[in-house]
This record gives structure tokens, C-alpha cells and sequence, in this order.
């Protein structure tokens, strides 16, 4: 599939995305201490086959065995769903959805922290949230992708916080990863030129720690080699004529000012 996308294609995608933010909004409530990743696995897989009619993309994908990722603490992503991981107060808790709807992704994350969490916790959330709004405002037709990481690097390194260098961003459409690769790090003015009807994710993972990953010998799930604190939000977008569409955009965020992150840009860190 082209990265330019037709019209046809943009439409599709709306609903998919659309669609991947609905199923956060339907978890929210459930994401709470006593709870395990496995019963939020099984509600998001319910919700999105027998009342959204869609396929959980996750599932089965080059062996990944359940419906969405739940990436827990120093978990940075792809972590999978189990009966023995029980949340508890303090935790943050990234959820992954991907959805196919029409054989077009939906794909988008947030945080959710667990009761009472630590400073650290809440301002690690609340950075890398600010991150994904900073990258996002970044995007604009000739614009270009080293921007999005210069953006998203600068904020996080101010915050003395690190940015994952072993995964990326991705375009998507009716292949869940595709080009371009967008790097949550890099220099202004460097990369691919942003072009109207590219639609890609960006998902910065920011580490309490240094930035150094290690994969599980489950071949999927990716911690801090530190073992400290990592959070991941993510949205979907279209480059548009004239800057950028978040096709994710839940119904808790005001992305209108995407340049200038202030405290209203927190109102998505839910606390359960």
C-alpha cells in the first residue's frame, strides 16, 4: 500500500481509528487494582469482536498470543496479557489497541495509573504525554520526520528523561506496519518529507532511566534494562493540507493548541 493514501483509504481509516479509540474509553472503567491483564485482555477481545465486529489485530500476529498489549511499569511495550500479572495501587499500565475494521488498522495507546502513584509515575505519564502532543504538532506538509523526534527528544531530555531508540513509530493501512519508520529521536530538518495523505503512528516510549531496552526470552515483551519506569502514548494521524489529523483523538482531549502543552493537555492521564 502507497503512503500516499486515497481518499477511499483516509475514509476507511477514520473509522478504524475511531473505532481503537473507543475501545480505551470501554476499558477505562475495568483498569483497576485487583484486576489482571489477562481479564483486560478478555474484555477489550469481547468488546471489539462481538460489539464493534472487528479483529483484534494483535491477535496472532507473527505469534502474539492475546488482543491487545499491557505493558506494566518498567514493561515498555508488547507486553502480553496474563492471569498472574495483578495490578495494584501504583501502577501505570500502558494499553495497545490495534483494531481491523474493513481490513484498514485502527492503532492507538495511553496510560492509566493505578490508584495513588508515585511523583515520579505521574510526571514520567504526564512528560510523555506531552511528548506524543509536541511530536504531533510537528506535523505538517513539508515538514519533515527528523522534526517529530527533535520535538519529542528535546522535551523528554529537558524533562531528564530518555527516549527508546529500539523502536519506532510506523505508517499503517491495511498492513499493520508499514513505511515510513518515525523515530521518537533526531535533528530538525532531517528524514523523510511529510506529503498530504501519509497516515503513520507516533508512540514515544520515555524511560524514568536510561534509554536501553531488553527482550524477554518470551521474544515479545520489552523492559528497561534498568528495570525503572517507562510510558507510551500513541495516536494515529493523517498529514493533511494543511497540518495534521489525529485519527484517534478521544473524546477526553483538546488537541487544539498541539504547540503548546499545558496543563490542560493532562486531562487523558486517567487515575483508576
Amino acid at each position: 500500500m502507497s503512503m500516499i493514501k486515497t481518499a477511499d483509504d483516509i475514509a476507511s481509516m477514520r473509522i478504524a481509528g475511531r473505532l481503537a479509540a473507543d475501545v480505551l474509553d470501554f476499558i477505562a472503567p475495568f483498569v483497576k487494582p485487583g484486576i489482571t491483564t489477562l481479564e483486560l485482555d478478555r474484555l477489550c477481545h469481547n468488546y471489539m469482536v462481538d460489539v464493534q465486529k472487528v479483529i483484534p489485530a494483535p491477535l496472532n500476529y507473527r505469534g502474539f498470543p492475546k488482543s491487545i498489549c499491557t505493558s506494566v511499569n518498567h514493561v515498555i511495550c508488547h507486553g502480553i496479557p496474563t492471569e498472574k500479572k495483578v495490578l495494584k495501587n501504583g501502577d501505570i499500565i500502558n494499553i495497545d489497541i490495534t483494531v481491523i475494521k474493513d481490513g484498514y488498522h485502527g492503532d492507538t495507546s495511553k496510560m492509566f495509573l493505578v490508584g495513588e502513584c508515585s511523583v515520579l509515575a505521574e510526571k514520567l505519564c504526564r512528560v510523555s504525554q506531552e511528548c506524543l502532543y509536541l511530536g504531533l504538532a510537528a506535523v505538517r506538509p513539508g515538514a519533515r520526520l527528523g522534526d517529530i523526534g527533535h520535538a519529542i527528544q528535546t522535551h523528554a531530555e529537558a524533562n531528564r528523561f530518555s527516549v527508546v531508540r529500539d523502536y519506532c513509530g510506523h505508517g499503517i493501512g491495511l498492513v499493520f506496519h508499514e513505511d515510513p519508520q518515525v523515530l521518537h529521536y533526531g535533528k530538525p530538518g532531517t528524514g523523510m518529507l511529510l506529503e498530504p495523505g501519509m497516515i503513520f503512528t507516533i508512540e514515544p516510549m520515555i524511560n524514568a532511566g536510561t534509554y536501553h531496552t531488553r527482550l524477554l526470552p518470551d521474544q515479545w515483551t520489552v523492559v528497561t534494562r534498568d528495570h525503572k519506569l517507562s510510558a507510551q502514548w500513541e495516536h494515529m494521524l493523517l498529514v493533511t493540507d494543511t497540518g495534521v489529523e489525529v485519527l484517534t483523538q478521544r473524546p477526553e482531549e483538546d488537541l487544539s493548541h498541539l504547540s503548546t502543552p499545558t496543563s490542560d493537555t493532562q486531562v487523558a492521564l486517567t487515575r483508576v
